[in-house]
């Protein structure tokens, strides 16, 4: 018997790096996983994984989509145990003298859409199934949320708001669900998405700046 048999997870965010390594995770444990995603291409990837997983492609800064990846896996294996949510955008370091003033406010919205809404807006829609079944949250604050330097001051800003958001939502809904983050370092992966309002330039100069070694696999991150 697998350590996940007859559960139930909807990862956030599935289609790539930790979010597929993790639902990849889950299916070999036995776990029938929904994903939100957002490429069409990463969901049709996702059907090598076999019946266990349904794909849904959406925006997990869109409550209406987020609300079809909840009742699409609801309806397709019958209840919900576990959120885990692994979306995010990076500053790519940029510092904030580097950042155009005309774009400060775009780039901080989009940063705090996709690294702390997205999650209010999953564990708020998925809330009262959780609730039901006494699930869990998961989410991926990284070091960033803990330490200096991991980013820019948005990307850095932005998980240390979602590693409060973590201690918060873990004291308001106990008993009836769980929730904990996860902090992994910097991993090697091609599809780590930037915050597109950040102009080239300031882009260009951040990527020539030394970056923290990365440390971990996507793989080696889900298996921790």
């Amino acid at each position: 018997m697998a350590w996940l048999d007859g559960n139930v997870a909807l990862v956030v965010g599935g289609g790539s790096g930790i979010g597929r390594a993790v639902t990849e995770a889950f299916v070999a444990e036995g776990a029938s996983v929904g994903v939100l995603e957002i490429s069409d291409e990463k969901c049709r990837a996702l059907a090598a994984l076999g019946p266990r997983v349904a794909a849904v492609i959406g925006d997990a800064t869109s409550a209406v989509d987020t609300e079809r990846a909840v009742e699409r896996t609801i309806d397709r294996f019958g209840r919900l145990d576990t959120l885990a949510v692994f979306v995010g955008v990076f500053d790519w370091y940029t510092p904030l003298r580097e950042i155009p003033l005309d774009r400060l406010p775009a780039a901080f919205a989009e940063t705090f859409a996709t690294n702390v809404e997205s999650h209010l807006l999953a564990t708020k829609i998925a809330l009262p199934a959780l609730a039901d079944g006494e699930g869990s949250v998961v989410f991926t604050i990284s070091t960033s949320g803990f330490y200096p330097g991991r980013g820019g001051p948005l990307y850095v800003a932005s998980k240390w708001a979602l590693r409060g958001l973590v201690v918060q939502l873990a004291h308001e809904l106990a008993p009836a669900v769980r929730v904990n983050g996860v902090a992994p370092a910097a991993r090697s992966t091609p599809t780590c998405a930037g915050c597109t309002r950040l102009t080239w330039q300031a882009v260009a100069s951040a990527t020539r700046r030394t970056a923290p070694r990365t440390c971990d696999r996507p793989r080696r991150c889900a298996s921790r």
